[in-house]
Parts: C-alpha cells; sequence; structure tokens
C-alpha cells in the first residue's frame, strides 16, 4: 500500500517535469519559427500545445485523487498541494510559447521580428529555454540553492525586456506601429514566460522547507 502511494507521489512530481520539458521545447521551436518565418515549424507548436494541456489535466486528476484517499501531511501534502499551483504555471508557459507560434503563422510569409531586433529576441529565447530546464532540474534534485538561483538569472530576461521597450521608443524606429506592437509582445511572452519558470522553482523552495523562498534565502544584504 506504501510503496503504490509513494509511485503515487513520484508520478505527480514526474508529470510535472515532463510538463517543463515540454514547454522549453515548445518556446525553443516557437522562437525559431518567429526568427526564421517557418510556417510548418509554427504549425508543429501550436498542434502540440494539446500534449501539455492533457498533462495538465491528468496531473491534477492524480493530485485530487491522492488527497481524496491517501490524506497526505507534512512534505507529501506540500507536494500534492503545491503541485496544482506549478502544473498551472507549467501550462501557462505553454500557452506563451503558442502565442509565439502563432505570431510567426500570422506574419508568415514576413518576418514578425525586425532584423534590428533578431539578436535580442534570439537571446530571451534561449534564455527561456535555460530557465524552464533550470526549473525542471530543480524539480527532480529539490536542490533549494539551485531553485534560488533561478530568481537570480531571470535578471537577464528583464534587463532584454527593458531592452525592447527602448528600442521601441527610440525616435529611429522605423518599421511601423504593426510591428512594434508585435514586437511589445513577444517581449512579453518571453518574460512572463521566465517568471512562471521561477515561480515553479519557488514552489520547490516551499515544498522543500515550509518556507516561502524570500524567507529561505535568508535576510537581504545592506544597501
Amino acid at each position: 500500500m506504501r510503496a503504490a502511494y509513494h509511485e503515487e507521489l513520484a508520478s505527480i512530481r514526474d508529470g510535472l517535469v515532463e510538463m517543463a520539458h515540454l514547454a522549453g521545447s515548445a518556446m525553443v521551436r516557437a522562437t525559431g519559427a518567429l526568427l526564421d518565418a517557418d510556417l510548418q515549424l509554427a504549425e508543429s507548436v501550436i498542434s502540440a500545445d494539446v500534449q501539455v494541456d492533457a498533462l495538465q489535466r491528468a496531473l491534477e486528476h492524480r493530485a485530487i485523487a491522492v488527497l481524496a484517499r491517501q490524506q497526505p501531511v507534512a512534505t507529501d501534502l506540500r507536494l500534492v498541494v503545491t503541485s496544482l499551483r506549478m502544473s498551472a504555471d507549467l501550462e501557462r508557459c505553454g500557452d506563451l510559447a503558442l502565442h509565439v507560434a502563432k505570431l510567426a503563422r500570422l506574419r508568415h510569409p514576413e518576418h514578425a521580428v525586425p532584423r534590428d531586433l533578431r539578436r535580442t529576441i534570439l537571446e530571451m529565447g534561449q534564455l527561456a529555454q535555460r530557465l524552464m530546464a533550470q526549473a525542471a532540474e530543480v524539480l527532480v534534485t529539490q536542490d533549494v540553492d539551485a531553485a534560488l538561483q533561478l530568481e537570480k538569472d531571470d535578471d537577464r530576461m528583464d534587463e532584454l525586456h527593458r531592452m525592447i521597450f527602448q528600442h521601441l521608443m527610440d525616435d529611429r524606429w522605423e518599421h511601423g506601429v504593426e510591428t512594434a506592437v508585435d514586437v511589445a509582445l513577444v517581449g512579453r511572452y518571453y518574460e512572463r514566460f521566465a517568471d512562471h519558470a521561477v515561480s515553479v522553482a519557488r514552489r520547490v523552495v516551499y515544498l522543500v522547507t515550509g518556507e516561502y523562498a524570500d524567507h529561505a534565502a535568508g535576510p537581504a544584504a545592506p544597501a
């Protein structure tokens, strides 16, 4: 009986890890579709989003079943409850990758991102995938230090997001209003994707320590 119970808990964690890997892969491919105006790649991201949605529903069913049958306590209870929140974060990441792919499809055969911003968007896409890979890793290792590091690594995404808006507000912008809106939306998609990856890592800190990430990190250094 206890072995089956622990298998159920492990399956919940494994489901989260699989969702993270799928979301990260989707964002990599969506970025490629966006920068290369690759319609086939965009369509593959759009059609694959149902996998992330299905995983979230299955994980929620398993979590609710464990709560109903096993009445977990302590760390096990935190795992089940936080998994519901983390699955929502990861499902949203899948949606954000979907939005990037849909924009690529909308503007095809043109490129949605002008040449002078391609390098910035490429870095945002690569960073988004790396942050999600780190989130998947801390789900497995439950390494609190690595989870806390994720929030620091996200600072670069915030910096890139600010750079995009500075570029859009520059008097030398020459790509028109429609492209400006596209770029602003894309920047927001990547920034939010990173925020959700950080949220997953913060919930791992709570899962392991019973404390929220800002407390587990200890007192802030003097300014």
